[in-house]
């Protein structure tokens, strides 16, 4: 009975091989549907990933996922960019805002002084005016002085007089004009001449008589009290480093 089985298998007709060829395309074509579907249906890989794909990928699908991870369709590079852009305009740890950022988030800025006090008074030039009303020039310097919180330096002097000459040099200088316009009311006096009102001011703030070794310094409180006079005390040494010391000593 085996026999006439292998008989009618050998004798069967064999399949026609367009049946065959048919088949083919459609094997093909599921697999580029398939390809297609992995592309562009719904995935939980990141926008712009391929996704794994045990086939590899027709050309079809590799156009796609090449378009889909551009930067441009990708919300992905947006979000980075503006991540990016948010990091840039937040300062720092540690560094200081600008003055932009404090207006922007309402924080005013300290203002700067500008109180009277904190500007200079300004410093004689050398030598003595004869014709000034030094009574006058006195009652201003202790008005300002006690505005200002400055004391007032009285120099007694003569147009004449060498050693005069030789402080109002130091009174130029840099160092000693700050020290002067930051802490005193330099008031100038002549009384290297006839002026018997001058020399009357002299025996007010520096009663102790005899004869005056120009210049006289007497450094007086804004009330009006002399707190130390050259006459009784010697003056300074006429230098920059002597006259300094002295004005910082008896500044208030």
């Amino acid at each position: 009975m085996l026999r006439p089985v292998r008989a009618d298998r050998r004798t069967q007709p064999p399949r026609p091989a367009a049946s065959r060829g048919m088949r083919l395309p459609l094997v093909a074509a599921a697999v580029v549907a398939a390809g297609l579907t992995a592309a562009c249906g719904p995935s939980t890989q990141p926008v712009g990933s391929a996704a794994p794909s045990s086939a590899p990928p027709s050309t079809e699908a590799s156009a796609i996922e090449s378009a889909t991870a551009s930067p441009e369709a990708s919300p992905t590079a947006s979000a980075s960019a503006s991540a990016s852009a948010s990091a840039s305009a937040t300062p720092r740890p540690g560094s200081s805002p600008t003055r932009a950022g404090s207006a922007a988030t309402g924080t005013a800025a300290k203002p700067s002084r500008t109180s009277s006090a904190a500007k200079p008074a300004a410093v004689p030039g050398p030598g003595y005016d004869s014709s000034a009303d030094a009574q006058k020039l006195i009652d201003a310097a202790l008005r300002t002085a006690k505005s200002e919180g400055r004391t007032v330096l009285l120099d007694f002097g003569a147009n004449w007089c060498g050693n005069c000459k030789a402080a109002d040099k130091v009174f130029a200088q840099p160092q000693t004009a700050a020290i002067l316009g930051n802490s005193y009311q330099l008031v100038k006096i002549d009384i290297g001449g006839n002026s018997s009102a001058n020399s009357a001011l002299l025996r007010k703030y520096s009663p102790s008589g005899g004869t005056y070794t120009m210049p006289v310094l007497v450094v007086v409180s804004p009330s009006g009290t002399v707190r130390t006079d050259t006459h009784v005390t010697g003056n300074p040494p006429l230098t920059a480093e002597g006259i300094n010391s002295f004005l910082r000593q008896w500044a208030s």
